[in-house]
């Protein structure tokens, strides 16, 4: 029995998502095996190699729209430990990169501080 999830995302630039794997301590593998419970595995597009047990796999959304879906396996809590509750933490570094990523085509400084709270304030600097 399956037990992964998919969590329809804006994920809509796989660069960004890569930077905030690397930040946040994960691998971005192309074309790999994703890992689930009791030893389940799926090929996927894209992997977040995760510290435990599963892992996340980054799928093209179904409407082909250019965004990508996220599906892991919650069972027992292990994802969410390390990305956060609906992976809270991970897109939250994503929405980062990405903004960061569009600021430098711009020609922008980009300054970041993160928050007592673990929220991030994300400073853009520059342009005309």
């Amino acid at each position: 029995m399956s037990h992964f999830t998919t969590i329809q995302t804006q994920i809509r630039d796989l660069d960004a998502l890569g930077d905030a794997c690397v930040e946040m301590g994960f691998k971005f593998l192309p074309n790999a095996n994703c890992r689930g419970y009791a030893g389940i595995t799926r090929k996927a597009p894209h992997v977040i190699k995760l510290k435990g047990p599963y892992d996340i796999a980054v799928d093209p959304s179904p409407e082909n729209d250019g965004s990508y879906g996220l599906t892991t396996d919650w069972w027992d809590g292990h994802v969410a430990r390390e990305v956060g509750t609906g992976y809270g933490r991970l897109l939250q570094s994503y929405g980062v990169n990405k903004t960061v990523r569009e600021a430098r085509t711009r020609g922008l400084r980009t300054t970041r501080r993160i928050e007592a709270d673990g929220s991030v304030l994300l400073t853009l600097e520059g342009g005309s």
